[in-house]
């Protein structure tokens, strides 16, 4: 039951952030390019600060479940007497989900805090370099969550 509901957690918070960038990107950005400079900066860094706190929390919690999963089943193969090797699908998944975590944390800490900067200042035009930036890492991130569904589902 505890490995269903860790399981469960880990679903969710993926399904938050990657539906919060497929959100972000196909559907609040285009919409966002409608305003000027002036609405569109500080609109998109509100979101953005409220989307990432979400996804901070989101990764705490797939790297702790993930991580506890992937013990428990260790723990349980060795405990009954075999050997514990992590499928490929798994380790594809482990990896490419610290790669995601890296880049968030480059988006989070380096190249929100060049938007928050903008803003503040009121210099429209490094917003829009910051959010333009901000989106390529956001695409990149999608890109690498879709394969990762992907190869899971497909194994």
């Amino acid at each position: 039951m505890l490995y269903a509901t860790l399981k469960l957690i880990h679903l969710l918070a993926l399904i938050v952030w990657i539906g919060g960038m497929v959100f972000a990107h196909f559907f609040l950005r285009p919409a966002a390019q409608t305003l000027p400079p002036a609405l569109r900066v500080p609109l998109m860094l509100g979101v953005l600060q409220r989307f990432f706190a979400a996804i901070g929390a989101a990764v705490v919690l797939v790297l702790g479940t993930g991580l506890w999963m992937i013990g428990r089943v260790a723990k349980e193969a060795v405990q009954s007497g075999g050997q514990f090797s992590m499928p490929l699908s798994w380790t594809v998944m482990a990896t490419l989900g610290l790669v995601m975590m890296a880049i968030f944390g480059h988006i989070r800490f380096a190249l929100f805090k060049r938007l928050q900067r903008a803003a503040a200042a009121s210099d429209w035009a490094a917003g829009g370099q910051a959010l333009a930036s901000i989106r390529t890492w956001v695409v990149v991130n999608l890109w690498i969550g879709v394969a990762i569904v992907a190869v899971v589902r497909l194994a």
